[in-house]
């Protein structure tokens, strides 16, 4: 008769999956922290390929009609640059163009903001003033502005060599980009490698609808805030839109971000009153997006859980920030798909064993085909 156990089997296995859950979690900690020590190659690189599966129909349009994949992709890259070119050009062209009628709304606003402040939250002008002084003081300050203008230096160069680091990886992954995922899956064991090859196209096809469904979120967030902004008169309303556009592609922060800078202006030129209408619009156009377009139309998209797609965006920016926030609905899509593909592998192989045969050893398992890629997702 054996003795009882002094530990108890549920305490074990408790003991059992929390070391390895730890374990885990350390690697997944040193891994992120080894990403980001070179983090200045490997943002660009998750940027274009995040480009290069919107960027995909484009691509295999102009291939179909060029004939030759190297000019494709060179002119799918010139359209991507022209466009965001465009967007930016309309930003600054609104500004210049619509400064000197801000100039004239600029003194007004602030009397009223004056005014507001006095009459409302009785703060007195010497109040306000001392406020005024105190700020201009702590701006003047040589060292933290010198220090601001440095970190600001340094960062605009990472951002402009980032871009072109994407660019340049862009314009490859769409070019060859079956060759370099052929390159990936052969670095895996012979034995993993038609698992692997499977997965990548599972993976791509999921990417491929969230940035489609990104697009299309994106393009509302632009739309609704822009159209706020033209019924309430604010000033630079089509630019508003597209800062919008382009911040949207973070996902539910970005639109709001983008759409303060509404309010502020609205604010500036028109007084208080507006800008709270313009922030009531800003923020019925954000609940829009996070509580119906994101988690539904991203969620059916990607087949993510509405859930899902809010946590993964939260951890995302607890995480990594903003460039977080950009990655966590792609990476919580792909890792869902090919999980759920392998576990598919996996019950199918299972279920492709024949029964016992009389000697106790089961019949051999005829070996299947290796998925074959769909060609149309081979841009990357």
């Amino acid at each position: 008769m054996s003795s009882p156990q002094p530990v108890p089997r549920s305490v074990r296995a408790a003991s059992e999956w929390s070391w390895r859950l730890l374990l885990i979690v350390a690697t997944v900690l040193a891994f992120v922290y080894l990403l980001s020590l070179i983090s200045e190659a490997v943002i660009p690189v998750v940027v274009a390929t995040l480009l290069a599966a919107m960027l995909g129909p484009l691509n295999r349009w102009l291939r179909a009609r060029l004939g030759r994949p190297g000019p494709a992709a060179a002119l799918t890259v010139l359209a991507t640059m022209l466009g965001i070119g465009l967007l930016l050009f309309l930003v600054a062209s609104q500004l210049t163009g619509g400064m000197s009628d801000m100039a004239g709304q600029v003194s007004t606003g602030i009397e009223q903001i004056r005014v507001w402040l006095r009459d409302i939250l009785h703060i007195s002008d010497s109040q306000l003033t001392g406020w005024v002084d105190q700020a201009r003081s702590a701006l003047a300050d040589s060292e933290g502005l010198l220090g601001s203008l440095t970190r600001a230096g340094v960062g605009a160069t990472h951002v402009v060599a980032g871009a072109f680091i994407a660019l340049f990886a862009l314009f490859f992954f769409l070019f060859e980009g079956e060759r370099i995922w052929g390159w990936v899956v052969g670095l895996f064991p012979r034995t993993a490698r038609a698992k692997v090859a499977s997965s990548g196209v599972v993976a791509w096809r999921s990417l491929s609808a969230f940035t489609r469904a990104t697009v299309l979120v994106a393009l509302v967030d632009a739309v609704g805030i822009a159209l706020v902004a033209l019924v309430l008169q604010v000033p630079f309303a089509l630019a508003i839109g597209a800062l919008v556009f382009l911040a949207a592609f973070v996902p539910i922060v970005g639109a709001l971000v983008s759409g303060m800078v509404a309010v502020l202006i609205a604010l500036v030129a028109h007084g208080p009153v507006v800008a709270l209408l313009m922030l009531a619009g800003v923020l019925a156009v954000q609940q829009l997006e996070s509580h119906v377009l994101q988690p539904f139309l991203l969620g059916r998209a990607v087949n993510v859980h509405p859930l899902a797609v809010i946590l993964s965006v939260t951890t995302g920016v607890v995480v990594a920030g903003v460039f977080g926030a950009l990655i966590a609905v792609p990476v919580t899509a792909v890792v869902n798909a090919v999980g759920s593909h392998l576990r598919a592998l996996r019950e199918q192989a299972a279920g492709e064993e024949a029964p016992e045969s009389g000697h106790g050893s089961r019949a051999p398992v005829e070996p299947r085909e290796p998925i074959e890629p769909d060609p149309s997702a081979g841009d990357a």
